[in-house]
């Protein structure tokens, strides 16, 4: 039976699935069997951050149903899906007794990625070693929603070689925010470009984060911008050796 069960979230699954190599590289090596149940979809937060909890409903339902045919803890790359289930799903189940104790009994095995790590396993240095700088950007989901800061930045700490240095301004959103990005495009490229001109102060060329959504977005901005920074979840870098 496996221990932990790997909810890839559809950024990661789609256009990051070396981000969900790296952390099922890591925690097997920590002893751990990880399985991926097939029949996962999109958790439902798109739709439910669009006001669209009719829409959300099924797709959630359906979360849970995939989930309660399996044992062991969830663990999950993304602060704003962890929430969604741990948190909106609550909201979402209100009204409804039956679902709403099977949304809690699922939210109750929910884990972010690096809050696992921190704190359900107690690790903070995986021997990971990444020789240059690195800033980290702390996502409003996992940050604000999650409450979860602390874990990433004890884990960076441990990362071999690494100088880590302070992202000016670092609290404030990058502009995705989901379909914020699509519904207030001009915000969302104004908030882009202050971030990326606060990670061009930090001389850094790689920027640190735990959010595919914010990954894609600050990373397409770059791109477009012509920028050499990259950017990359902090799995392959606790998984960089």
């Amino acid at each position: 039976m496996a221990d932990v069960q790997l909810f890839i979230t559809c950024l990661v699954d789609s256009f990051y699935p070396e981000t969900g190599e790296a952390i099922v590289d890591i925690l097997r090596r920590l002893g751990l069997s990880v399985d991926f149940p097939r029949d996962q979809t999109c958790c439902g937060q798109p739709l439910f951050n669009a006001g669209l909890r009719a829409e959300a409903r099924p797709m959630a339902e359906h979360t849970i149903r995939v989930f309660e045919k399996t044992t062991g803890d969830v663990v999950m790359p993304s602060g704003s899906c962890a929430h969604m289930i741990k948190h909106n799903y609550p909201e979402l189940f209100a009204d409804d007794p039956r679902w709403l104790t099977r949304a809690q009994a699922l939210g109750s095995r929910v884990y972010e990625f690096t809050e696992y790590l921190v704190d359900k396993l107690g690790v903070t240095d995986l021997g990971a070693r990444w020789d240059g700088v690195l800033t980290y950007h702390p996502s409003c989901h996992l940050l604000r929603g999650m409450n979860i800061d602390r874990q990433p930045r004890a884990l960076l700490a441990n990362v071999r070689g690494a100088q880590i240095v302070d992202l000016p301004n670092a609290e404030e959103c990058c502009g995705f925010g989901g379909v914020f990005s699509l519904e207030h495009p001009e915000l969302s490229a104004e908030w882009l470009k202050r971030k990326i001109s606060n990670l061009e102060e930090t001389k850094s060329p790689t920027l640190v984060l735990a959010e595919a959504g914010c990954l894609m977005h600050i990373a397409g901005g770059l791109h477009r911008q012509k920028k050499s920074q990259r950017v990359v979840h902090i799995a392959e870098v606790l998984n960089h050796r």
